[in-house]
């Protein structure tokens, strides 16, 4: 299977690869091509930028949270259909998780035997850049670079000695050379680009990346090296859909029955149930909206595979929580949006009168944050949905960043016992007061800050909440384990001859 094919890379983080990958992206599909973009490593905001240029979604190859074999399976699933595979890397195109470079965008890049393009600042150097380029070529001869690109050129002069220096000592073309711009089309603040979400001009930042490569990029010489003569030839059949195992860590116990669930004496087995009655649809609220937008397109799907519904809500905008079955609840910025969730009180309080009736619900980082009591933010409390009795707060620095494992410690409705998950985090937020108890967290962090006193997880009743975000292809037991639960939920509701008149907002 021949997939032509990309990296872009850099020397360091916010060297300008993303603007240029979105750039490239760009106008290689008003040339009519089909672009599949993927992000090396954990990333929800650049994912969301290329996406949009490439008008089209964009997944995550991450060696550390899923096994290579699944990369190598997603990569050629996605890909298969396209004219190009575009892959942005993350931070130095060597950096990773250890002194080896264990993670890093040079080792995906020869994971999928690609062609790599180095994003060069070439803010007040000169000859020096050639040095570096020079130490990158040697520094693993096994890794394709394959031509570089100058980026915050200062001048006619400057990108003169810069492009001899680089050809002459180095013997790699230079492929573009992109002077200091005047306008920022994507602004930044605490945990990167803003999304296009929350930009309201997305599209003219696309379009002034696409001018921008096609005014200072040889478009044809770097679609000349992406479609490079090289085969890729798994020794496995690409499946016509990504197959998301359910296997349990060796040594594990089975995941908590809630007790919600069970059932007494005298009262009809749910197996039975079953047997009697067909499921109906099964229907998953995903929140979704400028306050919480992070979620990887894996991740939806694997509920999708599993037979469920998505149906996307707002505790923005949506008045009572729609009928569902279970809701997952994914990362975002609450902080900037905490006014209007404060005042959205038929949404928390219906949220909070579902939690105590059992609605499984999965939440990451913003979603635990939604779930707390209340936030604080310039010395201003906004309440939140009163799930947990937490009391957030915000850090002028991250509290959490980077990969995390944590082990499944306690008993609950989703990961066995002994499960190991390997996630990310990334947060300023803080617990300022927590009037929980230790024994509710049922994850203990062997990498990463998590919750508190290194542990993280809350769980109550048939909610789970957490600052560890997992993706689907890295934890396959998650997607089965969330739809269970909702299907157990939707039957217990229905044998209890409940519905959805239990929650007194629904019908207002």
């Amino acid at each position: 299977m021949k997939i032509p094919r990309l990296v872009i890379s850099a020397m360091r983080g916010g060297a300008g690869k993303t603007l240029l990958s979105i750039g490239i992206i760009a106008a290689w599909r008003k040339c009519g091509k089909k672009i599949a973009p993927f992000k090396k490593g954990p990333d929800y905001i650049d994912t969301g930028w290329l996406a949009l240029a490439a008008a089209s979604p964009c997944h995550n190859l991450d060696t550390f949270m899923m096994p290579q074999e699944q990369v190598l399976k997603s990569f050629l699933f996605r890909s298969s259909k396209s004219d190009v595979a575009v892959i942005e890397g993350n931070r130095g195109l060597y950096d990773g998780i250890d002194h080896k470079g264990s993670t890093s965008t040079a080792e995906l890049a020869k994971l999928l035997d690609s062609p790599v393009i180095v994003c060069l600042d070439c803010t007040k150097s000169t000859r020096t850049l050639a040095a570096a380029v020079l130490g990158c070529l040697r520094f693993d001869p096994h890794l394709k670079i394959k031509g570089v690109i100058l980026n915050r050129i200062a001048g006619a002069r400057h990108e003169r000695i810069i492009r001899r220096s680089i050809e002459q000592h180095c013997g790699i073309p230079v492929l573009g050379a992109v002077p200091k711009l005047i306008r920022q089309e994507l602004p930044e603040r605490h945990m990167g680009l803003i999304p296009p979400a929350e930009n309201c001009r997305a599209q003219d930042a696309i379009a002034g990346a696409r001018e921008m490569a096609e005014a200072y990029l040889d478009l044809k010489a770097l679609a000349a090296v992406a479609d490079q003569n090289v085969l890729v030839k798994p020794d496995w059949k690409v499946p016509d859909t990504l197959c998301i195992g359910r296997g349990a860590e060796k040594g594990a116990t089975e995941p908590d029955q809630p007790p919600e669930f069970r059932r007494t004496a005298g009262r009809r087995d749910l197996k039975k149930a079953a047997a009697d009655e067909p499921d109906r649809e099964l229907k998953i609220g995903i929140v979704q909206d400028a306050a919480f937008q992070f979620y990887y397109p894996e991740n939806i799907e694997a509920l999708e595979a599993e037979g469920a519904t998505p149906v996307f809500i707002s505790p923005l905008k949506t008045g009572p929580v729609p009928p569902v079955d279970a809701i997952y609840m994914g990362g975002g910025f609450p902080e900037t949006h905490a006014r209007q969730l404060a005042d959205n009180e038929r949404f928390k309080a219906c949220l909070k009168s579902l939690a105590r009736e059992g609605l499984p619900v999965y939440a990451e980082c913003g979603g635990l944050i939604y779930l707390g009591q209340s936030l604080v933010m310039n010395e201003t409390s906004y309440p939140m949905a009163g799930v947990f009795p937490i009391v957030f707060g915000f850090s002028d620095k991250p509290e959490g960043h980077g990969y995390t494992v944590v082990e499944v410690t306690k008993k609950n409705p989703y990961f066995a016992v002994g499960t190991e998950l390997r996630g990310h985090e990334f947060h300023y937020s803080r617990v300022l007061k927590w009037d929980g108890n230790e024994a509710d967290l049922i994850f203990s962090m062997k990498r990463g800050s998590g919750f508190i006193n290194k542990k993280d997880g809350l769980r109550y009743k048939n909610i789970l909440a957490t600052y560890t975000h997992i993706h689907a292809l890295g934890t396959p037991l998650w997607a089965p384990a969330l739809v269970r639960n909702a299907r157990e939920y939707n039957r217990a509701k229905r044998l209890d001859r409940k519905n959805d008149s239990s929650c007194r907002f629904r019908s207002g």
